[in-house]
């Protein structure tokens, strides 16, 4: 099965400020681990990231890059792979296709994979932009506590999303799918 992962917030720490370089890119506790189980599983791993940080001028493609790779060596050092990363470089001004909530990066997602849809794939994420982008593509939407997860789920008790699950972390995410043999 394909596991989409929102990046700040999910697999990483973020408190609202920009993540500007591999030496602040910090993990969440477990979510490395919880990576590599997944794929220890038989589950595909993409990301798909909002980064406007480079649109802004806080950092560049290449700092991007160096994230990833440490993000990429981590879960590799664990026994596990990231199958596709897509991110956005845009200014959400810039009126792109790809910036979550819109579509554009589940749709390289999806033709990485060449699948017809994502239907059925989970997006895992802690903003409503997340949730909302896998929902319109048919992913299964979670929510994670971690990042912004608390005041997204907060919000969505007024302005509820239909059939989203909740975890407190990554890891919890993936104690459930392995324990269910999703």
């Amino acid at each position: 099965m394909l596991i989409i992962l929102d990046r700040d917030g999910v697999i990483n720490q973020y408190d609202g400020n920009y993540i500007c370089s591999a030496d602040e890119w910090i993990p969440i506790p477990g979510s490395i681990e919880a990576i590599a189980r997944l794929c220890n599983a038989g589950h595909r791993i993409a990301i798909a990231t909002n980064q406007s940080g480079i649109a802004r001028g806080y950092y560049d493609i290449d700092a991007l890059d160096a994230m990833h790779e440490k993000l990429e060596q981590l879960v590799e050092a664990q026994g596990g792979c990231i199958d596709f990363i897509a991110h956005c470089p845009h200014h959400p001004d810039d009126h792109c296709a790809c910036r979550k909530p819109l579509t554009g990066m589940l749709d390289q997602i999806r033709d990485h994979f060449h699948l017809d849809s994502l239907q059925g794939a989970f997006m895992v994420g802690d903003s409503r932009k997340d949730l909302e982008a896998g929902l319109a593509e048919d992913c299964r939407p979670v929510l994670v506590l971690t990042g912004n997860g608390v005041d997204t789920a907060y919000h969505l008790e007024t302005r509820p999303l239909p059939d989203v699950r909740q975890f407190d972390n990554l890891a919890a995410f993936a104690d459930w799918v392995i324990s269910t043999n999703l």
